[in-house]
């Protein structure tokens, strides 16, 4: 559920439409401009799989940005923490939008090619016919490559321009009047530094592992759903600061298979040992070994939901499963929320429903 208080603090113009807390409708605020918005929630607050209806104004105004957007749909952990990051997104497309109708001195002209030829133009990956925008390309030391994108106000530089990157923590720059772009790359590449660790733990996992989802995770993504074996896989949130401690583990699969490994995980708690890898870690603590993309194929854990017969709905997984041993038919989350709805011996709980399997009746 969304945290009302904070929320009514971030956003006071947008007010919940239902009791469940699944669909807000509103106005959202950036610089003294409220623009129309509504966010719909599905069942399990799941913020990926969202969806945003916007006023034509408001999405006129954030065309470039929509894959920023999804970003943060995927990495923020409420809707609270994503409205402040949508606040923050449109008061730089607002500023970028005014920018355009200003002129600019030559002098902004002269100073940025300057600033770019200093840098090398074999670092730029993209400029827009009017300068306003750059993106900057960087290899981190494992060869990854990594883009920043700079938006830039006709008051460069004596103001610093806007940094959009593809990381899982916020990138601030610092930024003095006689900076240049050589400066920010610098600070970039710096900052690659410092997630060296977390993109080395998380490509391990991608590499060694079947991961469910997401299924393109992007860099900034700090979720991975790791197929254990057939109908049962682990949820774990990493750190990006301190990708070497022990992760939230979440696991999904029947109580059966799931209990023993809830149990080994807390009983081995102590073992963990941050000079090894955290996927080395998580097959210690659990005991176990993960099923490898070298001998398994992702579609022998990729069983479709036992009610819609979809493998992906909404871009969500079948993550539900019956818990008796002779079932253990996945579902999807809302299949199984509206197929326990409709039947007439279910019953609910706050926000949890109880019924029959729709496979087994058990």
């Amino acid at each position: 559920m969304v945290g009302s208080g904070a929320l009514l603090r971030q956003c006071p113009l947008l007010l919940p439409q239902n009791r469940e807390g699944t669909a807000y409708e509103g106005f959202v605020t950036a610089q003294g401009r409220d623009f129309h918005i509504r966010i719909l929630l599905p069942m399990d607050f799941q913020l990926k799989n969202a969806r945003i209806e916007c006023s034509w104004h408001l999405k006129k105004i954030l065309h470039g940005y929509q894959h920023i957007l999804k970003q943060r749909l995927h990495s923020c952990p409420d809707l609270v923490s994503f409205m402040v990051e949508l606040k923050t997104i449109l008061e730089i497309a607002l500023k970028n939008t005014q920018d355009l109708h200003i002129a600019r001195p030559p002098e902004y002209y002269s100073c940025l090619v300057r600033d770019l030829e200093i840098l090398g133009w074999n670092k730029v990956a993209y400029v827009d016919s009017g300068f306003t925008t750059i993106k900057l390309k960087a290899e981190d030391s494992c060869g990854r490559q990594h883009l920043v994108t700079l938006k830039l106000n006709a008051k460069y530089p004596t103001e610093p321009p806007d940094c959009l990157v593809d990381f899982p923590v916020q990138f601030a720059i610092s930024w003095m009047p006689q900076n240049s772009l050589i400066d920010i790359y610098n600070q970039f590449l710096a900052a690659l530094e410092s997630l060296k660790e977390f993109w080395d733990a998380m490509d391990e996992i991608d590499g060694k592992t079947w991961v469910l989802e997401p299924e393109n995770p992007t860099r900034s993504a700090t979720t991975r759903r790791i197929a254990i074996g057939n109908n049962v896989s682990v949820n774990i949130e990493v750190d990006p600061r301190h990708p070497n401690m022990l992760p939230e583990c979440y696991f999904l699969g029947a109580d059966h298979v799931v209990n023993p490994l809830r149990i080994k995980l807390n009983n081995n708690m102590h073992l963990w040992d941050p000079e090894i890898s955290l996927l080395q870690n998580l097959k210690d603590l659990l005991e176990i070994d993960f099923p490898s993309r070298a001998v398994l194929e992702k579609s022998d854990f990729a069983k479709d939901c036992g009610i819609c017969y979809a493998y992906r709905l909404d871009g969500t997984t079948p993550d539900q499963v019956c818990n008796d041993p002779r079932c253990g038919q996945p579902f999807h989350q809302a299949c199984l929320y509206e197929w326990l709805q409709g039947l007439p011996s279910s019953r609910q709980s706050f926000n949890v429903i109880f019924g029959e399997c729709p496979y087994c009746n058990k």
